[in-house]
C-alpha cells in the first residue's frame, strides 16, 4: 500500500512538473546575425569597410615592395656582390619589421572601432529583445551564438532572429537601407576567424 502511494506521488509530482514546463515559452536568437542583420548593422559594416580599404591598399603595396626586393635578391644570388646582398638583407628585413608593426596597429584600431560598433548596437538589439520578450510573454531567450550556451538543439520555429531584425528597423530611429558589405575582411590577420554557430534546428555544438 506504501508503495502504491509513494508512486502515485511521484507520478503526480512528474505530470505537474511536465505541466509546468510546457507553461513556458522559451525562444531562441542568433543575437551576432541580429545584429549585422539590422539597416544599422549593414551601413556600420559598410563603413568599417570604407576605412579599412585604403589602409589595406597601403599594405598590400609595401608588401609587394617586399617581394620585388626578395626576387632581386634571389635572381641577384650570383651577379651582386656581398655588400649589395648584404644591403638588400637589411633593407628587407627593416621594411617587414615595420610592416608587421604597421599591420598591428591597424588591425588593433580597426577591432577596436568594429568592438564599439557593436556595443553601441548591442545596448539597442537589448533594448528590442526585452520588449519583445514582455511582449510575447516569453520566460527565457538564449543566445545560440554564444559557444557557452548549453543548446544541443532547438525547434527553428522558436527562432526569433528574423522578428528582431525587422522590429529594430522599424522602431530604433535612423536605421537606413544600406548596401550589404564586403565579406572581405578588413586587414589580413594570421588569426583564423571564428566559427559560426549552429542555427536552430540543427546542433549548436558538439556535446
Amino acid at each position: 500500500m506504501t508503495r502504491q502511494v509513494l508512486g502515485f506521488c511521484a507520478l503526480a509530482l512528474s505530470v505537474a512538473g511536465l505541466g509546468y514546463a510546457q507553461q513556458q515559452k522559451i525562444a531562441t536568437i542568433n543575437i551576432q546575425a541580429a545584429i549585422v542583420g539590422t539597416k544599422d548593422g549593414q551601413k556600420a559594416a559598410a563603413e568599417l569597410e570604407s576605412k579599412a580599404a585604403p589602409k589595406r591598399r597601403v599594405i598590400e603595396g609595401k608588401q609587394n615592395e617586399i617581394n620585388g626586393m626578395k626576387d632581386q635578391l634571389q635572381k641577384g644570388a650570383n651577379t651582386l656582390s656581398e655588400a649589395a646582398k648584404n644591403d638588400l638583407y637589411r633593407t628587407i628585413d627593416q621594411k617587414t619589421k615595420s610592416l608587421n608593426r604597421e599591420m598591428e596597429d591597424i588591425q588593433a584600431e580597426m577591432e577596436a572601432e568594429q568592438q564599439k560598433a557593436i556595443n553601441d548596437l548591442g545596448q539597442k538589439i537589448y533594448a528590442i529583445v526585452s520588449k519583445y520578450g514582455q511582449e510575447h510573454a516569453l520566460t527565457m531567450i538564449v543566445d545560440v551564438s554564444n559557444p557557452q550556451t548549453p543548446v544541443f538543439w532547438a525547434l527553428p520555429s522558436i527562432d526569433i532572429t528574423k522578428d528582431i531584425v525587422d522590429l529594430y528597423d522599424k522602431e530604433v530611429p535612423g536605421a537606413t537601407t544600406t548596401s550589404a558589405p564586403s565579406s572581405k575582411p578588413p586587414i589580413n590577420t594570421a588569426n583564423p576567424p571564428a566559427s559560426r554557430p549552429a542555427a536552430p534546428g540543427t546542433p549548436a555544438r558538439k556535446p
